[in-house]
């Protein structure tokens, strides 16, 4: 190997992590700033803050309104960044966009098979970092049903990191407590070296169900 592949070779973990203290950075910036107008309005009480593995993790919420991912970054708070897969059209926003792609928020094409969203979600989690989405995929009304999506199954299956389940209070109120409850990290099981799609499917399943099993804490 020459001299100059090796320079080349060791300064990539370099960059990567210098990408990565940028983005933790500008997570930071973007918590102090939104966190006092947030709880002035819609403040959050978080349930389960024990169950936060320091480690990389799927972060599974339910989903019922699109102020969503603050109830769950506000709940686990400062001391846990954490990278979101958004869908495309919100990072297609001027200035809104550029700020959350820093922020270690990324698009989806949900129209679409996105390999893209697809590996830039198992870096972040080979990489150590925690993930937010969404299994169900989109917003769902109460009343409603979704078929679990697998994608949160199959990235936890092809890192080995656990899924963990968040139950997001579906009723928000303004100016009174808004509840959030962390569940129990946990592995996903399946027969062989690799899941098969109907594994997925019911790990996917299995999940939506611990989410909302959640819920019965706050009734």
């Amino acid at each position: 190997m020459s001299e100059e592949v090796k320079e080349i070779a060791a300064a990539q973990p370099a960059e990567g992590d210098l990408r990565r203290k940028k983005m933790d950075a500008m997570f930071h910036f973007l918590y102090v700033v939104i966190w006092p107008f947030f709880n002035l309005f819609r403040p959050v009480k978080a349930i389960g803050r024990e169950h936060i593995p320091d480690g990389p993790a799927v972060i599974c919420p339910n989903h019922t309104t699109a102020a969503d991912p603050f109830y769950v970054v506000f709940a686990f708070g400062h001391k846990y960044p954490m990278r979101a897969m958004a869908k495309i059209q919100i990072m297609r926003l001027p200035l809104i966009g550029w700020l959350l792609s820093k922020a270690g928020v990324f698009g989806v094409d949900r129209g679409a098979a996105d390999m893209k969203a697809v590996k830039t979600a198992l870096k972040i989690l080979k990489d150590g970092d925690k993930l937010l989405m969404f299994p169900e995929g989109t917003r769902v009304h109460e009343g409603e049903h979704v078929e679990a999506k697998t994608g949160a199954a199959l990235f936890a299956a092809r890192t080995g990191v656990p899924l963990l389940p968040v139950y997001i209070q579906p009723n928000k109120r303004a100016f009174r407590f808004n509840t959030v409850v962390i569940g129990e990290p946990y592995q996903p099981t399946f027969a062989g070296r690799k899941p098969t799609a109907e594994e997925l499917q019911n790990i996917a399943h299995d999940l939506l169900d611990r989410v909302h099993a959640l819920g019965e804490q706050i009734k």
